[in-house]
């Protein structure tokens, strides 16, 4: 398989290691307008040439399909491109909807996959909170905080200088948008939301660094979803409750647990992962090889994406209406 991968960043060569783990006969045509980054990618072996345009790249590999590993205000128009090329895309995840009516026509009437990334409906734990709230079959409640330093995100650049400083991507709207997909696909789509923000940090943001959401669910669950950029250590801690079930997460594969026999209880949903030390031990490679695996077998027909452009929009609708939202105010959907 021939593969482009529009965007040669932390995510593009992340995706394009991982690919080659998978399969070593893959070829790699790398397309970044920095040149930096197109040698360096061609030096670690990432990519087998580099191009700074789409046009140079797909002339010169002719790839099987794309990647689009951008700063996500770019995405829609360089899926757009890819699509006229009839080329079937995978694109990281979009937080705004740009493009989708176009793209995904386009997508329809080339014939060729749209396949949208959310990595977290791959987590193995995601996946069994998401089986045990359909077993037990009635009303639950959860409790959800993810936090992180936003300087930390990129230590080797200016936070102010990627898409996390601009307000319609920030920080606190991508943590939205990598967790709201697991959400909605285990406790259903959101129908009423009440929201609080503030600004706690000196970090000068053009967005609140803190906000928190109390949805409500089209099962009934009920939810308080709050998402920062000032905690100092990243934490994801998650607990869902109801009348017989108990359900702990502290963001890593090691730490899922279940109330059961009177004790908090292991739950183990992995015998082996992957992780790169380079990033917080929530974050593990097997979700991200698992989803790529995903998008293989979508070419070959084999299997369906999780994930959707048309189902992304409810999670967008919701990152929008929080941010539009007046703190309190509750907001239906």
């Amino acid at each position: 398989m021939k593969l482009l991968i529009v965007g040669l960043g932390s995510m593009g060569k992340r995706r394009a290691r991982l690919a080659k783990g998978m399969d070593t006969g893959i070829q790699i045509a790398g397309v970044d307008s920095a040149e930096p980054r197109r040698a360096e990618a061609v030096s670690l072996g990432l990519a087998d040439a580099a191009y700074p345009s789409i046009a140079e790249a797909a002339a010169a590999a002719r790839p099987d399909a794309a990647l689009v590993c951008t700063a996500p205000l770019s995405h829609g128009a360089i899926i757009g491109e890819l699509l006229d090329l009839g080329l079937p895309v995978f694109t990281e995840l979009n937080l705004v909807d740009d493009g989708y009516d176009a793209n995904i026509a386009k997508a329809k009437a080339k014939g060729v996959p749209l396949f949208l990334s959310s990595t977290m409906l791959y987590r193995r734990e995601t996946q069994y909170i998401k089986r045990r709230v359909a077993e037990f079959g009635r009303p639950v409640h959860y409790i959800y905080h993810i936090g992180q330093y936003l300087p930390d995100w990129h230590p080797w650049e200016n936070y102010k200088n990627f898409f996390v400083g601009n307000a319609r991507t920030g920080g606190v709207r991508e943590i939205f948008g990598i967790d709201l997909p697991w959400l909605l696909d285990a406790f259903g789509d959101v129908t009423a939301m009440a929201v609080q923000k503030d600004t706690i940090s000196d970090l000068g943001l053009p967005y609140p660094d803190c906000v928190t959401l109390l949805l409500r669910h089209a099962s009934g669950a009920q939810g308080v979803l709050a998402a920062d950029v000032v905690s100092p250590k990243a934490v994801r801690n998650f607990e869902c409750f109801g009348d017989g079930l108990h359900l702990f997460w502290e963001g890593n594969p090691k730490a899922l647990y279940e109330f059961r026999g009177g004790e908090k209880q292991v739950v183990d949903t992995y015998t082996a992962f992957e992780h790169d030390s380079r990033y917080s031990d929530n974050i593990v490679e097997n979700a991200y090889v698992d989803e790529l695996a995903n998008f293989f077998a979508v070419l070959r027909g084999e299997e369906a994406p999780r994930w959707s452009f048309e189902k992304d929009r409810a999670a967008i609708a919701v990152m929008d209406a929080a941010q539009a939202a007046e703190p309190g105010r509750p907001v239906t959907l």
